[in-house]
This record gives structure tokens, sequence and C-alpha cells, in this order.
């Protein structure tokens, strides 16, 4: 299948490809003022050693240039979350709807190719501009470029001309809808992805996304299997099958043979490697369905787990369950996160992995011994007909979490009397509890399902954390947003015996009462986690009170001061600062938004520099330099608002 060049290369503007060096350490960030990963480097730690911009300055920071994304497509996207990466004077990204890969000269924004492939007619669960591509080169093949297509398409592009390898697959093309090893009705239940592969040893590893699973149509969807390609032939290397088949480790904790029609358990979300161990780190979502598991009895390996696999052969290294028969969505949303640990006198080579629960797992990446204990706990269990619930659930000692966890009624909205009254009676009409609380079955004159706190977005989400190689801190972003969820008996919808409802009672805005939000603030925050310690060094509320919150009448004459909001904004590490944005996309909690990208004192989190963007931040930021100056880009947007690339630097000269 070939795909469809849809500007010509402008070859002039192309450097030769530079000499070949050997791949970045996972853990030290971007090398050579480049951001060749989608996390900076391939263990994601979203940190740059750059130091032009610093605190003294980064008040000065103006628009270099930007790149409008609004033509990409049949009509413009508003939730642009591309990262784009930087090598040797060019970015790579991607934009649009139909995701085409583009090209960008990194010191002007001038277009130098796209390419976008054809795919009239093949339905997609993730049609949207994905979120960037990945980069490999080798003496042998010099650089490319691979995308994943919103159609599930894995498309491997010379790097300088756009123009598909030829010796890669077909033309260039493969299907990734083939091999799945099961027949689904992929028009039912689609499969696709929105995350960029990631290119380990010469092998390219591609994870997968299907539907929101609060409702699933069907018992049988795609199962989540990740596979690894030969980054020169295209050729299958192998399959890791995150549901293992009988007489493969795990099988057995899919009960009822419940393994051979149960789908998802997919790595939706980036991934990230060490390339010196040769491991690549799989962040493995829930299986189907997000809110009942009474179709997949028994733990459901390697649902909601953190899987180290050899990236030469596919086998599994090591693995830890952070969920047991999930039934919260609570899928590890975001890129594992290396790290290079001093922990009370050892030095470990470390892999964190934060949560949308809020938890920090942190383990020796070598091994998968935890760093510091995780223990067991007795957690509330489950009353719906046919489900069956874990009795306990895994519990880090350290680190702390850095949001709420669970319903504790003494953390009510209680601005005013009135509001406090208000937030008591929506409470009472719910099912509330620690954190771990299941979902339940609406009752007539009683609950009307479960609050989940934190709710099915997080906590944290895929814009995930950021680490500092100098100091040992992990930054997280996070989100007080609840949910509601409320489990019905709907034929006509699914094949399930429960799915999540939708006339059920929901939170109306900001989920309290008269619309603003059912608990204190802070709303949104910005922690930074000691991994030498497993302490909370600092905590800062992310922003300012959401508009809404502060012309709300029932707030009149009250000062409610600076409550942050539930942001999905990304972070980005220097040498100097730490940038922290705020929107993160319109998908975030209601609340969120605004168009400021912060730069915090990396030790403290006080704000030293504000810059307005022309619109909310809906991509991760990154950083690098050329010709001298350095540059942050990132992706914004907003309703009305079509998606664009920005980049920031210092005023020349």
């Amino acid at each position: 299948m070939r795909g469809h060049l849809l500007a010509a290369a402008l070859p002039a503007l192309l450097a030769a490809v530079a000499p070949w060096a050997a791949p970045a350490t996972a853990q030290n960030g971007a090398a050579d003022g480049e951001w060749r990963y989608n996390g900076g480097d391939p263990g994601s730690t979203r940190y740059a050693p750059l130091d032009q911009i610093d605190r003294d300055n980064a008040a000065s920071l103006e628009i270099a240039w930007r790149w409008k994304s609004a033509n990409f497509g049949p009509a413009p996207e508003y939730n642009y979350r591309t990262t784009p990466l930087m090598v040797d004077g060019v970015l790579y990204a991607t934009a649009g709807y139909r995701r085409a890969a583009v090209a960008i000269d990194a010191g002007t924004g001038e277009t130098l190719w796209t390419y976008r492939l054809d795919e009239s007619g093949r339905s997609a669960p993730r049609r949207n501009s994905g979120r960037g591509v990945a980069y490999w080169e080798s003496a042998a093949t010099g650089s490319r470029i691979f995308l994943v297509t919103p159609g599930f398409h894995l498309v491997a592009l010379d790097a300088q001309s756009g123009i598909p390898a030829e010796d890669f697959g077909d033309d260039g093309v493969i299907d990734l809808r083939l091999d799945l090893g099961r027949e689904i009705d992929l028009e039912r239940a689609p499969i696709g992805s929105s995350s960029p592969p990631l290119v380990v040893g010469g092998v390219v590893v591609v994870g997968s996304a299907m539907p929101s699973g609060g409702r699933p149509p069907t018992l049988t969807m795609p199962p989540g299997h990740v596979r690894g390609y030969d980054a020169v032939t295209g050729q299958l290397r192998w399959t890791f099958h995150t549901i293992p088949r009988p007489g493969e480790y795990g099988n057995d904790t899919w009960e009822d043979g419940s393994w051979e029609y149960t789908g998802n358990a997919a790595a939706w979300t980036a991934i990230s490697a060490d390339p010196d161990l040769g491991h690549v780190y799989l962040p493995v979502e829930l299986g189907t369905g997000d809110y009942y598991g009474g179709h997949r009895p028994g733990d459901n390996l390697f649902s909601q787990s953190l899987v180290a696999l050899d990236a030469a052969t596919g086998q599994r290294v090591w693995h830890y369950q952070t969920v047991r028969h999930g039934v919260w969505d609570y899928d590890p949303p975001a890129a594992p996160i290396l790290a290079d640990l001093l922990v009370d006198g050892r030095e470990i080579e470390a892999v964190a992995q934060i949560t949308k629960q809020t938890f920090t797992f942190v383990f020796d990446r070598r091994t998968g011994d935890p760093v510091w204990p995780i223990e067991e706990r007795p957690v509330p269990q489950s009353d719906v007909p046919g489900e069956r619930t874990a009795p306990t659930q895994p519990f880090p000692t350290k680190p702390p979490p850095y949001d709420r966890q669970g319903v504790d009624p003494d953390s009510l909205i209680d601005f005013t009397p009135e509001l406090r009254a208000e937030a008591e009676e929506i409470l009472s009409q719910l099912r509330h509890g620690p954190l771990y609380t299941p979902p339940s079955v609406a009752v007539e004159g009683g609950t009307q399902g479960t609050l989940m706190v934190p709710g099915n977005l997080g906590g944290a989400n895929w814009p995930g954390g950021a680490l500092d190689p100098e100091t040992g801190y992990l930054y997280v972003q996070s989100a007080t947003a609840p949910s509601v969820i409320t489990l019905v008996q709907d034929p006509d919808a699914s094949e399930m015996d429960y799915i999540q409802g939708r006339g059920a009672l929901r939170l109306r805005r900001g989920g309290g009462p008269q619309g603003l939000p059912l608990f204190k603030p802070p709303w949104g925050r910005i922690t930074a986690i000691n991994l030498n310690g497993g302490g909370i060094a600092w905590q800062v509320p992310n922003g300012d009170a959401p508009d809404y919150v502060k012309e709300h009448p029932a707030l009149e004459g009250i000062d409610v001061g600076r409550t942050g909001r539930p942001d999905r904004g990304g972070l980005l590490v220097t040498r100097t600062l730490l940038f922290a944005g705020e929107g993160g996309g319109m998908y975030a909690a209601f609340g969120s938004g605004g168009n400021m990208l912060r730069a915090h004192d990396k030790a403290t989190g006080e704000v030293v520099a504000e810059i307005e963007l022309p619109a909310n931040q809906t991509g991760l930021p990154m950083t690098y330099m050329h010709d001298g100056r350095q540059y942050i880009v990132v992706a914004v947007g907003a309703r009305g608002r079509a998606g664009e690339l920005v980049a920031l630097a210092l005023p020349e000269g």
C-alpha cells in the first residue's frame, strides 16, 4: 500500500545526516541540544541540560515563530497533542485529524515536507493528530521517521525527504490490523493508536488503543498485544500477549476461559526503554470493560501492570501489577520514567510509574524489585451481581500520594455554610469511601452510583511527569477531578451484563453545589517528589482559581486564593527551570484551561515567570538549541482556535 506525498521536500535546506552517534543514556535527558525522543530521551525524563533560558530572563521569552496545523485534515483540529522531535535542525511532528507527518525548519518554522497516507473509508477509534512520531538512524538505512496512522498502519519515511522507505514492509507501510491473533469485527470494535512507537536496538515497538471502555458494545474487543518490528525490513520480530495464552505466564489469572474473548489490556500511552539494558517498559491498561469485570474473573495479568520486556525478543523480564482485577479505569496513564537514584546509600537504576490513583510505584528497573516496600491492604468489595473484586490492592509505602485519594467528608467545599450543606446533600446521594470503593448500581430511593476520587481521568494522565537527573526530583502535575460511576444493564447497547450508565446522577460542571467544585482546593497541583528519599519536597497549586469560580455569585466578597486548576498540562525540566503549562487539552476536567506557560524554581516551586501563549497548551513542551539559540516549542489550541506549534525564544541579540 503506497502513501501519498503531499509536498515535495526542500532538499537544499536539509543537511546531510549527522555522523552516527551512540544513543543518549536513557535517564540523562535530551543530548547535544536535540530532542530525539517523545520524552526527550528513551527513559522519558522530559529533561534537557540547557541553561540559556534561566530565572533571570525567562520573563523575556517571545514568540520566535508559529506553525499552523489548520489545513491538515477535513476540518481544523483544536486538541492538538503532538510533541515534536528535533534532530539536526529539523522538527518532526504530526498534524491534523488525518495525521500527516511533517518536517519543519527548527529556526524559522518553515515547512520542509509533509506526508499523509490515504486511508479513505477506514474507521478508527483515535482519529486525531496523535502525540508524535519516532526517529531512528543507522549506517545501513540513514535516518527514518516512524508514524502510526489513524487507520492503524505503521509507516517508515526517509527523514530527509518524507518519502516512504521502499524496503520496509509494503513500500514503507505495514497494516497493524493484521496478526492480531483473533477474529475481530473491526467495524464494531476498532483498534488504533494515538501514541508514537519507540525504536530500541533496531526494533520498532508498537502499542495500540481501543475506544473508551465504559460502554463496550461487545465482549470480544481486540487484544492489546504489543509488537516489535524490524526497523530495516518491517518484519514482525515478536508479539507480547498482554492477555496471556494457554501455557504462557499469567494465563491462569483469566479464569473461566476469559482470556479467549477479553480485549483491551493495551499499551495506549507512551512507552519507555533503557537501550543499555535492552529493556522496554510497557504501561498496560485495563482489560474490557472499564467498570465491570464479571466477564473476566481473576486478577487479569498483565492488565494494569508495568511490564519490562527484552526489546530484542519480546520476552518478559519482570512485571508488577498495580491494580488487580481493575474496575476503576485506573490505568498506568503515562510513560514510565527512568532514574538513577541513591537510596539509603544504595545506587539503584530505577523506573518510576505514576498512576491515575496518584501513586508512584518505583522499582529497580533491572529486576523489578520495589525500591520501597509495597503493602497489600484490604479494600472495599463490590456488591454488583456477578462481580468479584480482589480482596486487597497494593499500596506503596513511599512516595506518598501526590493528590487526594478517596472521599473524606471533611474535605467538602466550605466557603460558606450554604455551600457546605449543598455539598453534603450531593454526597448523601452517592456511595463513597476510601480509595478503591467499587462502582455500584443505582438504587431506587438510595445511592445513585459511586463517587470516585480520583476520577477515571486521574490524578495524573497521559502528560505524565518529568525528572531532574541532577537532583532525583520527579515532578508531577495532577488534578482533583472526581467521577460518578453508575452501572446499568442495557442489552441494546452492549453484550456485557453491566456497563457505565448515561442517565444516572452526574456531577454537573465543577461537580459540587451550584456548579462549584465538590471539594476544597487545591483543584490542581504540581508536586516535586524526591526519589532519592521517597518524600515530597514541595507542592504548589497549579495556577489561579478558574474564572467561573472567581466570578461565581455565591462567592461574592470571598477571596478563594490561589486554588490551582484541574489541568492536564505538560512539564519540561531544564538545567535551570521547571516549565508547566495550563489547559492540557479539551478533555481535562471542568475549570481547566488557560494560556499561561509558567517557569518555576525547581527547588521550591516558586513561579519566576509567566509567558502568555496564543491558546491553551494541548501538547507537551520540548526544548532544543539551534544556531546558538534555545527554543521551547509547545502545541496549543482551544475551541474555535485551530492547533498550532508555538516556538518561544529569548530576543535575538
